[in-house]
């Protein structure tokens, strides 16, 4: 299993978005439809709402990758 280190810049992501950012599909659409087939885990639970908001300390597996996500920190 691969395993990710994403730095999120914001409040959250939106959980198709993350899985295109990360590479895990090519397209935000691909990432909706691999959300709808229920693969993908936020936090070990199945997760069906395609724009579930991802925060930092959340960690979401797809495929055979698992993504933690973490928080930029401030500048200083």
């Amino acid at each position: 299993m691969q395993i990710l280190e994403f730095d999120l810049d914001g409040e959250y992501i939106e959980l198709h978005q993350l899985l295109k950012l990360c590479g895990v599909v090519d397209s935000g659409g691909a990432g909706k439809a691999l959300v709808s087939e229920g693969v993908v885990h936020v936090d070990g639970a199945v997760e069906l709402r395609r724009t579930c908001k991802i925060r930092p300390g959340q960690q979401v597996q797809a495929l055979d990758t698992l993504i933690r996500v973490l928080a930029l920190p401030p500048e200083a």
